[in-house]
């Protein structure tokens, strides 16, 4: 009887049997690399409504973060300066500079600057600041280097494990309580051991389990 198929067919079931574990494989690491927050969210920068340089402002003036996010240490948000914060220098400074027309229009109306946010979480993921700084969590931990970001990007991932590296060893992660607004400050060369830091008062315990950001 004369075959059906052709000879060279008896060799695709090991082809498939090679072939399918190498694609599956593959579409394995493309979705955890390209459909994760370290690929689709890290570097976002988004355009402002109002050209703002944290090189400029953090970075070559110094201003301390806290000037502008004056709520970081006491409350859950880091929050956004109204228009008249900016009019405190700028009622002075480049006072007929025409990209800070919205500004000084805002502070005149009482009007928000309708500004992108950045750096974003899933509503059901709770996340306060205050605990983080009172900890000792320096910003340039989470925001990177914000003093050198003449647009500001995302840094960090901002993952829940992203976050549970963290909480489960946050020793590298921290810093004097008097230096967590310094962007230049180095892990490496500090060695900083907050356990034997006397200001401390409260024992380091970043919560693991599910109610701690999930509530």
């Amino acid at each position: 009887m004369a075959q059906i198929f052709p000879r060279w067919t008896n060799h695709v079931p090991t082809a498939l049997a090679l072939a399918l574990p190498v694609a599956g494989l593959s579409l394995i690491f493309g979705v955890w690399y390209w459909f994760s927050p370290k690929f689709t969210d890290v570097g976002y920068a988004p355009e402002q409504p109002v050209p703002f340089s944290h090189a400029l402002h953090a970075g070559q003036l110094g201003m301390d973060c806290r000037y502008c996010h004056n709520t970081v240490e006491r409350a859950a948000h880091a929050a956004v300066p109204p228009s008249q914060t900016c009019m405190n220098c700028h009622a002075t400074v480049r006072t007929d500079s025409a990209v800070l027309a919205p500004v000084r229009e805002s502070a005149a109306t009482d009007s928000a600057i309708p500004w992108v946010r950045v750096h974003m979480l899933p509503d059901y993921a709770y996340f306060d600041h205050s605990p983080h700084l009172a900890a000792g969590v320096g910003c340039a931990t989470c925001h990177g280097r914000i003093d050198e970001m003449t647009i500001v990007q995302q840094a960090q991932p901002l993952s829940m494990s992203w976050c549970l590296d963290c909480h489960r060893n946050p020793t590298p992660n921290l810093r004097p309580r008097d230096q967590i607004t310094n962007m230049g400050w180095d892990a490496t060369t500090a060695q900083y051991d907050p356990h034997a830091d006397p200001t401390r008062t409260r024992e380091l315990a970043p919560p693991q389990n599910c109610s701690g950001c999930h509530r």
